[in-house]
């Protein structure tokens, strides 16, 4: 394949995610920090590279390529990597809970709207937002090559 036709990130396929209720148990995934201004992340590339150097030396990349976002600050945002197994040098954790899916398709710029679209959307269904993750499917590069630009928010219910 030449560079230019190369793709990093899998293809997206929104069906298993958008509108549906996800339950995990102990999901296990390395945790990083990224550093942001306003919510625009600054170091998020050297932050993947990192980590993924460490997961593919461990052996623990995980087959479905989910990558979550906490946006929990203007300033930053916790990163959690799915992994298979413990990565000897990283930050850990687990997560559980029932989590209410809707998958986006679009420019970042969309994001103030797709979470009042998310937020109608738990309230629709009786139920009241924990947390939100942030599902960025594909890199920038992979979702202009493949002409999608998907995020699905997870709501913790």
């Amino acid at each position: 394949m030449s560079p230019s036709n190369e793709q990093c990130c899998p293809r997206f396929d929104p069906a298993p995610w958008d509108e549906k209720e996800l339950q995990w148990q102990d999901k296990r995934f390395v945790r990083d920090r990224v550093t942001s201004i306003l919510h625009i992340p600054l170091n998020f590339g050297a932050v993947m590279k990192r980590n993924m150097t460490r997961i593919e030396a461990a052996g623990a990349a995980s087959d479905r390529n989910v990558i979550l976002s906490d946006e929990n600050s203007l300033w930053g945002a916790d990163v959690y990597i799915e992994v298979a197994k413990d990565v000897p040098g990283a930050s850990m954790a687990t997560i559980s809970g029932s989590f209410l899916c809707k998958v986006f398709e679009g420019p970042y710029q969309n994001m103030r709207k797709w979470v009042a679209e998310m937020k109608a959307f738990v309230s629709g269904k009786g139920r009241h937002i924990r947390k939100l993750y942030f599902f960025y499917t594909t890199c920038p590069k992979c979702a202009k090559k493949y002409g999608k630009n998907y995020v699905a928010i997870l709501a913790e219910v």
